[in-house]
Protein backbone atom coordinates (compact mmCIF):
# COMPACT_ATOMS: atom_id res chain seq x y z
CA UNK A 1 0.00 0.00 0.00
CA UNK A 2 3.29 2.53 0.53
CA UNK A 3 4.55 1.79 -2.49
CA UNK A 4 0.51 2.82 -4.20
CA UNK A 5 0.37 6.00 -2.00
CA UNK A 6 3.73 6.83 -2.99
CA UNK A 7 3.33 6.54 -6.61
CA UNK A 8 -0.06 8.33 -6.59
CA UNK A 9 1.69 11.45 -5.27
CA UNK A 10 4.26 11.39 -8.34
CA UNK A 11 1.13 10.65 -10.34
CA UNK A 12 -0.28 13.55 -8.74
CA UNK A 13 2.41 16.07 -9.56
CA UNK A 14 2.31 14.88 -13.37
CA UNK A 15 -0.89 15.20 -14.19
CA UNK A 16 -0.97 18.96 -11.89
CA UNK A 17 1.63 19.21 -14.52
CA UNK A 18 -0.74 18.61 -17.64
CA UNK A 19 -2.83 21.06 -16.18
CA UNK A 20 0.04 23.69 -16.37
CA UNK A 21 0.52 22.57 -19.67
CA UNK A 22 -2.83 23.32 -20.79
CA UNK A 23 -3.09 27.03 -19.21
CA UNK A 24 0.01 28.23 -19.85
CA UNK A 25 0.93 29.02 -23.57
CA UNK A 26 4.45 28.32 -23.23
CA UNK A 27 6.51 25.38 -25.07
CA UNK A 28 6.71 23.70 -21.98
CA UNK A 29 5.78 19.70 -21.91
CA UNK A 30 3.53 19.08 -18.96
CA UNK A 31 6.02 16.49 -17.51
CA UNK A 32 8.39 19.35 -17.11
CA UNK A 33 5.98 21.32 -14.99
CA UNK A 34 4.87 18.59 -12.89
CA UNK A 35 8.92 17.76 -11.94
CA UNK A 36 9.17 21.49 -11.17
CA UNK A 37 6.09 21.35 -9.02
CA UNK A 38 7.78 18.31 -7.12
CA UNK A 39 10.37 19.66 -6.74
CA UNK A 40 9.92 22.85 -5.53
CA UNK A 41 7.46 20.61 -3.08
CA UNK A 42 10.63 18.61 -2.06
CA UNK A 43 12.59 21.86 -1.87
CA UNK A 44 10.27 23.44 0.41
CA UNK A 45 9.25 20.64 2.80
CA UNK A 46 6.10 19.92 1.62
CA UNK A 47 6.78 16.74 0.52
CA UNK A 48 9.23 14.55 2.23
CA UNK A 49 11.87 12.50 0.10
CA UNK A 50 10.41 9.77 2.13
CA UNK A 51 7.07 9.65 0.96
CA UNK A 52 7.95 9.07 -3.50
CA UNK A 53 11.68 7.56 -2.51
CA UNK A 54 10.01 3.57 -3.18
CA UNK A 55 7.94 4.64 -7.04
CA UNK A 56 10.60 7.19 -8.31
CA UNK A 57 13.38 4.38 -7.66
CA UNK A 58 10.87 1.56 -9.28
CA UNK A 59 10.96 4.38 -12.09
CA UNK A 60 13.84 5.71 -12.72
CA UNK A 61 15.57 2.40 -12.96
CA UNK A 62 12.84 1.13 -15.24
CA UNK A 63 12.89 4.11 -17.54
CA UNK A 64 15.95 2.77 -19.64
CA UNK A 65 14.47 -0.16 -20.17
CA UNK A 66 11.27 0.82 -20.64
CA UNK A 67 11.29 4.38 -22.94
CA UNK A 68 14.85 4.82 -24.07
CA UNK A 69 15.96 1.98 -26.04
CA UNK A 70 12.52 1.08 -27.86
CA UNK A 71 11.86 4.76 -28.56
CA UNK A 72 15.22 5.33 -30.39
CA UNK A 73 15.02 1.74 -32.26
CA UNK A 74 11.84 2.93 -33.69
CA UNK A 75 12.42 6.84 -34.74
CA UNK A 76 15.71 4.61 -36.56
CA UNK A 77 13.30 2.14 -38.36
CA UNK A 78 10.48 4.13 -39.20
CA UNK A 79 10.32 3.92 -42.49
CA UNK A 80 10.89 0.03 -42.71
CA UNK A 81 8.09 -0.51 -39.85
CA UNK A 82 5.89 1.72 -42.39
CA UNK A 83 6.57 -0.38 -45.35
CA UNK A 84 6.03 -3.52 -43.11
CA UNK A 85 2.94 -2.51 -40.97
CA UNK A 86 1.05 -5.46 -41.15
CA UNK A 87 4.04 -8.08 -40.97
CA UNK A 88 4.90 -5.86 -37.29
CA UNK A 89 1.70 -5.93 -35.94
CA UNK A 90 1.60 -9.88 -36.88
CA UNK A 91 4.77 -10.48 -35.22
CA UNK A 92 3.85 -8.56 -32.01
CA UNK A 93 0.97 -10.46 -31.13
CA UNK A 94 2.60 -13.92 -31.94
CA UNK A 95 5.20 -13.01 -29.90
CA UNK A 96 2.97 -11.43 -27.43
CA UNK A 97 1.39 -15.20 -26.87
CA UNK A 98 4.40 -16.90 -27.37
CA UNK A 99 6.01 -14.69 -24.15
CA UNK A 100 2.48 -15.21 -21.98
CA UNK A 101 2.45 -19.17 -22.74
CA UNK A 102 5.94 -19.92 -21.83
CA UNK A 103 5.93 -17.41 -18.72
CA UNK A 104 2.66 -19.36 -17.43
CA UNK A 105 4.02 -22.44 -18.48
CA UNK A 106 7.43 -21.63 -16.39
CA UNK A 107 6.13 -20.66 -13.66
CA UNK A 108 3.71 -23.79 -13.52
CA UNK A 109 7.04 -25.90 -13.09
CA UNK A 110 8.16 -23.72 -10.79
CA UNK A 111 5.19 -24.38 -8.44
CA UNK A 112 4.72 -27.94 -9.15
CA UNK A 113 8.64 -28.25 -7.95
CA UNK A 114 8.36 -26.37 -5.10
CA UNK A 115 5.17 -28.12 -3.83
CA UNK A 116 6.88 -31.57 -4.72
CA UNK A 117 9.61 -30.30 -2.75
CA UNK A 118 8.02 -29.70 0.42
CA UNK A 119 5.80 -33.40 0.03
CA UNK A 120 2.60 -31.69 -0.98
CA UNK A 121 0.39 -32.81 -4.45
CA UNK A 122 0.41 -31.39 -7.70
Amino acid sequence: MKFISQLFIILLFSFLGEILNRAIPAPVPGSVYGLALLFICLCIGLIKPQQIEGAAGFLISAMPIFFVAPTVSLMAEIGAIRDNMFAVIAISVISTFITAAVTGKTADIIINLKLKKKGGVS
